[in-house]
């Protein structure tokens, strides 16, 4: 239970992070890096780390299954486009729930995908992994 807690932490503040970095990602009621999101704004958050969790364990494999030869083809840099993706598909789903997070396009998809990889690489190697 621990490690899922730590996860969906992890998750959230990459999410965050894009969020804050990337123009085309964004969550109503998360401003700029000055001010403090409203609590509902995290709330929403954390619903949609559990959405990018949920795709990310169920499609996501699927998707790499079926594109591996394309993946093979382009010595792995297809796994960018998968991610985009991901990302698009929690923006899509998110939406259907009126979370308020939004991706404007494909191109934010991929830098986003990117930010939030390396973002999700800091926070566990910052946080702690439980035994």
């Amino acid at each position: 239970m621990e490690r899922l807690l730590v996860r969906l932490v992890t998750t959230a503040i990459a999410l965050f992070v894009a969020v804050w970095l990337v123009p085309g990602i964004e969550l109503s009621g998360i401003g700029s890096p000055t001010t403090l999101p409203s609590s509902q704004a995290v709330i929403n958050l954390v619903l949609v780390a559990v959405i990018f969790g949920l795709v990310n364990a169920v499609v996501r494999p699927i998707l790499k299954i079926l594109t591996l030869p394309i993946t093979c083809l382009t010595l792995g840099i297809f796994i960018f486009v998968i991610n985009a993706l991901m990302l698009l598909l929690t923006a899509f789903i998110a939406d259907q729930f009126n979370l308020g997070f939004t991706v404007d396009g494909f191109l934010p998809a991929i830098i986003g995908a990117i930010v939030i990889s390396i973002a999700s690489t800091l926070v566990a190697i910052v946080l702690p992994e439980p035994k």
